[in-house]
């Protein structure tokens, strides 16, 4: 069977989807990966795997350009002849989804990893394009197997409407790989609290920063990390100002996009994610819990799904720098609750998120897609 993997960068491909493809291709399947181009195209070709780019402006929104990206994609589909496409984030999703159609394709899948700025946000704009980008859907998930990765945000699009002619299915996550992200001994002194995030307001940056501040008041020597980068297509994007005034108050060391990401994890203490407006599985908080990291995060859709409050870690409510400060001080002074919720995260983990396991619900939902007629 051929399949085609289509996202809107080759760094989600590569560190995201690579498990996946390994699976299908040793199973026989023939598998391509699209994306616009970018540095980690030529690695996955260098891993044996055919990445064909396919430019796809995530911010652009000129009709005729981008009704030009559309024959493209079918073009590309045509001449590709797959038997089943998967989407991932929402212009692939999309597009790809009218493309396959024209073009024919038998299976269609796509996956709704987060709902994104038009429907989270409430800011003029966000409003403004919010029944466009419904409308959108409701046309392109038409006839297809959707897969979420939490139930917030499945029954969101589904009060809209939008997943009345679709298969639906929630499978939590991306998958780890439990092998690769393991505890590691860690370090006494002086202890770190991780968070790896695109630097967005709706991460709850600011919060982070305030939160550090509090905590840094009490405990001096804490670190805190931030890696992650801006990301300027996006209307939410930390501005260069704002990064400079954080960096003068010194409260969060901010690293930038980093790809030591097992080893930034395996020297942290706790791991950490402040989102204001929901999630769909974080992947940030996936890794750091199989490190055997205990996690502080917001009580929001996604990581509501990952932290078991008490158990392995600690929620508390959006944009509250005031709580997130007061978690974190009780784990930080605690390092017999630390072990113990480290523990228990890496647990429910392998539990629930690992690889094989969303592999094999993955590949439920394509035989399901290959099934239907669309």
């Amino acid at each position: 069977m051929k399949i085609v993997l289509f996202a809107n960068t080759d760094w989600f491909l590569f560190n995201f989807k690579l498990s996946l493809a390994k699976a299908l291709r040793a199973r026989g399947d023939e598998v391509i990966l699209l994306s616009p181009p970018g540095e980690y195209g030529p690695r996955l070709r260098e891993l044996g795997f055919r990445w064909e780019p396919l430019p796809v402006s995530r911010s652009g929104v000129n009709p005729l350009a981008e009704l030009a990206v559309i024959r493209r994609i079918t073009q590309l589909y045509r001449e590709l002849k797959p038997d089943l496409v998967h989407h991932f984030t929402i212009k692939c999703v999309i597009y790809g989804s009218f493309a396959a159609r024209r073009a024919g394709v038998r299976g269609i899948v796509n996956s709704v990893t987060g709902l994104g700025f038009a429907l989270l946000a409430e800011t003029p704009k966000a409003r403004l394009i919010r029944p466009v980008v419904l409308a959108l859907y409701r046309r392109a998930l038409r006839g297809t197997q959707v897969i979420f990765q939490n139930a917030d945000n499945r029954d969101t699009l589904a009060a809209h409407g939008v997943l009345a002619q679709s298969g639906v299915q929630v499978i939590a996550g991306d998958g780890i790989d439990t092998a690769f992200f393991v505890a590691a001994p860690r370090q006494a002194e002086p202890p770190i609290v991780l968070m790896m995030a695109r630097l967005l307001h709706s991460k709850g940056v600011s919060d982070l920063v305030t939160a550090a501040g509090i905590v840094r008041a009490q405990m001096p020597d804490v670190r805190f990390q931030l890696a992650g980068a801006p990301d300027p297509g996006n209307p939410e994007s930390i501005t260069e100002a704002e990064l400079m005034a954080w960096r003068a108050q010194g409260a969060v060391e901010f690293l930038g996009q980093r790809s030591d990401v097992l080893a930034l994890n395996q020297s942290a203490s706790i791991v950490v994610l402040a989102s204001t407006q929901g999630e769909g599985i974080p992947r940030a908080l996936l890794e750091g819990a199989a490190c055997g990291l205990p996690m502080v995060a917001t009580d929001v859709p996604g990581c509501r799904d990952v932290v078991v409050h008490g158990e392995t870690g600690l929620l508390v409510p959006p944009a509250a720098p005031d709580q997130l400060a007061a978690a974190l001080l009780q784990l930080l002074g605690d390092a017999v609750l630390r072990a113990r919720m480290g523990a228990a995260a890496r647990a429910h983990v392998e539990q629930r998120f690992s690889d094989q396991q969303v592999i094999v619900q993955t590949c439920a939902v394509y035989q399901s897609a290959l099934g239907e007629r669309l």
